[in-house]
């Protein structure tokens, strides 16, 4: 029987220390009816995605050296799968599964910066368009608005400030505390019912480095102290939820997105395989009217969006692939199975390596690569034998099952697999801050009739290339190269190891080599347009100033988004004395990126070194408005309003300049 009562499951694996006797009465109870009308109105619906967490490190999941006693006590009143699955070891395509209810080959979200399509329906666009008041409070900038995920939301609180070149990891990443401590500020403000609420905890994600107390009780685990202090950040806003009155008649979710290598099968982090250590995520959905219950049946995120809509009474999208989970939860029979569809392509995009696509079926998991692999997860959780040399007819039947699903959802979403997009030149960087081996030199056509390399026999140089980034995010560039030349033995003719390189030496001024770094990736891809966009960085580093001006140039031709090469064009006229010229790239840069403080800095300047003063104040206004600690702007804007005669707000800006360390023109 794949749904059990937890009383009855005692010999499953589940951490029962603290376990209070109110709540072994709940587990007790019996089955009741879905009641989701609270006083006449429809049900509230919280939604927790704890970012990074692996189902096996927390206690419900039957890991008790850690204390995670609010994810526990949520599992005492809700349904807990025990055999759910990511699509996607990524962030941002395994929530935009969760939220469509659909698989990456329907939405074309598949990496790190891809965006969901406009005709993508999300579950807040659905509850939105039925009342509900929608919010969604982000722990870091991999889902921040631009990639799509906002639809529906009326407040969406991703508000990284991106404004500054040197922004690191403080500024695309937010604890949880301070992410909880604005979603219980917008439920304190806004009463009105009923609503959806999305709060998404990053802490466990790397770099780890839980604050105190977690630090020192996890001494030498932070990945376990991190995952301590999440728990208890679900559990200051279910205490809150409880305390206004909307926990109760709530239907609420708690779901990983993936999960975490920790080392097996050599991979560290995620995103790179497509084994349960990164797969297998926590699930617990909570149902008004409904008992605690742990479901064995195999779930994937894919399906959560489904479970929430039936259980609102709500039509589920046609565009849905997912199937609802609530018979489960509710204990009747469902003769439905999940598609437990993976795949991992960041050995392709990033690297040219082949992709990997998985399957997974009564605990039968297969995984198409170039030497393909079949394991028996209930008997070898870990994925160690691959069964495929005795059971190959059995693995030819799930490869042939694996390609129709592809082909089937692939056909349902009136798209086809498209190449890797533009992506945005400061998103690299960012990215690379949060632990992400963001390179993006591939595109899908490149796996087309191609023998690419296995991903099992690049692993050491993936990580290689991961600590190398490490070091470089430290400022430890040589460090850094000596990594990179490591995996440049094992992979001669890296796209991703050269511009790195190339990077490194960048940042080190030795121009002679970081030319050479980046010409030899342009030799690797002509139209890689961040190897060309460095070199004219390092050109005009070198004194190469016709040069650097070639290379932006055809930066911009390769991607008409590159904001940051139009800038550095029109910086480069400027230089140059070729004012009007460097001023329409500097206003094409703006055009590109409203939001772009540097480039109407620049024209603010050039409207004073013009005369044309008003129009000066216009451009700097908004920059310390957007960017209120851009000293060089309230100096300029100080300059500005002196020209104009409006001497008292010129003294103020200059004494705002000289506090954020600007030039003082008294001196």
């Amino acid at each position: 029987m794949n749904t059990i009562l937890l009383s009855q499951a005692a010999s499953r694996p589940f951490c029962r220390a603290g376990w209070t006797l109110a709540a072994l009465m709940v587990l007790g109870a019996a089955v009741v009816p879905c009641r989701l009308m609270a006083e006449g109105s429809p049900a509230n619906v919280v939604v927790i995605t704890i970012d990074t967490v692996r189902a096996d490190h927390l206690g419900c999941y039957g890991d008790c050296s850690i204390a995670t006693p609010n994810v526990d006590g949520l599992a005492h009143s809700a349904a807990r799968f025990t055999h759910a699955f990511t699509p996607v070891p990524i962030t941002l395509p395994a929530h935009t599964a969760l939220f469509t209810g659909t698989f990456p080959m329907a939405t074309g979200v598949h990496d790190f910066s891809d965006r969901v399509p406009a005709s993508a329906v999300t579950l807040a666009q659905v509850l939105l368009d039925h009342g509900y008041s929608t919010a969604a409070f982000l722990g870091a900038d991999v889902l921040d608005s631009r990639f799509g995920l906002n639809r529906g939301f009326k407040t969406y609180f991703d508000h990284f400030d991106r404004s500054r070149p040197e922004s690191g990891l403080d500024m695309v990443k937010r604890t949880g505390d301070q992410v909880v401590d604005y979603a219980l500020d917008w439920l304190e403000t806004n009463p009105r019912r009923p609503l959806f609420l999305w709060v998404h905890l990053y802490d466990a994600h790397t770099p780890y480095a839980p604050p105190e107390p977690y630090a020192s009780r996890y001494r030498g685990r932070p990945y376990d102290g991190e995952i301590a202090f999440v728990d208890a950040q679900v559990g200051r806003l279910i205490a809150f939820l409880n305390d206004v009155g909307v926990y109760e008649h709530a239907v609420v979710v708690v779901a990983g997105d993936h999960g975490e290598g920790l080392g097996e099968h050599g991979e560290k982090a995620h995103g790179f395989f497509v084994y349960n250590s990164t797969l297998h995520v926590p699930l617990l959905v909570k149902v008004p009217g409904t008992g605690a219950r742990t479901i064995e049946k195999e779930a994937s995120l894919v399906d959560v969006m489904p479970t929430v809509l039936q259980a609102l009474q709500l039509a589920i999208p046609p565009s849905v692939q997912g199937r609802s989970l609530l018979s489960d939860i509710l204990g009747k029979a469902s003769p439905s199975a999940s598609n437990l569809y993976a795949e991992s392509n960041v050995p392709l995009l990033h690297f040219q390596w082949s992709p990997l696509h998985a399957l997974q079926s009564d605990g039968l998991k297969y995984i198409d690569a170039p030497r393909p692999e079949l394991y028996d997860t209930r008997i070898d959780p870990h994925e160690t034998k691959n069964l495929l040399p005795a059971k190959q007819a059995l693995a030819h039947e799930m490869r042939d099952r694996l390609h129709a699903l592809e082909h089937r959802y692939t056909l349902a979403s009136g798209t086809e697999a498209k190449k890797s997009e533009p992506k945005d030149p400061e998103l690299e960087q960012r990215l690379r801050s949060l632990g992400y081996v963001a390179v993006s030199g591939g595109t899908f056509s490149d796996s087309s009739g191609k023998v690419l390399p296995d991903p099992k026999d690049r692993i050491r140089v993936y990580e290689l290339v991961s600590e190398a980034m490490a070091e470089a995010l430290r400022q430890r560039y040589r460090e850094s190269l000596e990594k990179l030349r490591e995996a440049e033995k094992e992979d001669p003719v890296s796209l991703a190891i050269r511009y790195l390189q190339g990077i490194d030496y960048y940042q080190l001024r030795d121009s002679p080599l970081a030319l050479e770094r980046f010409k030899a990736a342009r030799e690797l891809d002509p139209k890689y347009s961040p190897a060309i966009y460095y070199l004219g960085l390092t050109e005009v580093q070198a004194g190469d100033l016709k040069d650097a001006e070639a290379s932006f140039q055809r930066t911009l031709e390769l991607n008409p988004h590159h904001f940051a090469a139009a800038y550095d064009l029109g910086m480069l006229e400027v230089k140059q004395n070729r004012i009007q010229e460097g001023l329409r790239h500097l206003e094409q840069a703006t055009e590109i990126n409203p939001q772009y403080a540097a480039a109407f800095e620049a024209i603010g300047e050039l409207d004073l070194y013009l005369h044309r003063n008003e129009d000066a104040v216009h451009a700097l206004e908004r920059v310390v408005a957007s960017t209120p600690n851009f000293g060089k702007a309230h100096y300029n804007l100080g300059r500005a309003y002196q020209a104009l005669g409006r001497l008292a707000d010129a003294q103020k800006e200059f004494a705002r300049a000289r506090s954020l360390g600007a030039p003082d023109p008294t001196r």
